[in-house]
């Protein structure tokens, strides 16, 4: 009998947040300081292609690109996968904008773990974007973001104040889940 070859589990962290709260630069931070691998934000590719306004339609298909992307770029972790996003952007941003969301990426959405869940808070600046919508509904998408998090019982940590701070605060909460999956 051949033994079946088992690919060991790679923590993945999800950073999540309203538009325009630094979670690229903190994913790209992350992924320079543990020397691993990160999953951008596929809608950003997405719409910078799209040669019309994007529609309710689009972001199935952005949904299935942010998985294809998170699932190619696990292989090439280095013991941490860190995601600049992850479905419940896509949920918020749908409900948001069109006031529901496509059961298929519900259920796209529940189908995916994340070991740990870093929200990022609005005291950064907004800075304009043609990909950015709404810079006056910080606090509500925000507060949109906690209650959802709290309502799918993930356990998430708050990722707030200068640069420097905000990169103390997730480089702590990784450590210690990186401790905790070492020790058991």
């Amino acid at each position: 009998m051949r033994a079946v070859e088992r690919k060991s589990h790679i923590p993945k962290v999800a950073i999540v947040g309203p538009e325009c709260t630094g979670k690229t630069d903190l994913s790209a931070f992350l992924a320079e300081h543990y020397k691993t691998a990160w999953v951008k934000e596929y809608a950003r590719a997405y719409l910078d292609n799209l040669n019309r306004p994007y529609d309710e339609t689009d972001l199935l298909k952005i949904a299935h690109g942010q998985i294809r992307m998170e699932d190619e770029w696990s292989s090439e972790a280095s013991g941490l996968l860190i995601c600049d996003t992850n479905l419940i952007v896509i949920k918020i941003w749908s409900e948001f904008k069109y006031g529901r969301c496509d059961q298929e990426i519900i259920d796209l959405m529940q189908s995916r773990n994340y070991d740990l869940t870093l929200l990022t808070f609005i005291d950064i600046p907004w800075q304009d974007d043609p990909q950015r919508e709404h810079p006056k509904e910080r606090q509500k998408l925000w507060d949109t973001y906690v209650s959802e998090l709290q309502k799918q019982n993930l356990s998430f940590v708050e990722v707030k104040g200068e640069r420097d701070q905000r990169r103390s605060t997730a480089t702590a909460a990784i450590d210690k889940l990186l401790s905790k999956n070492v020790n058991g």
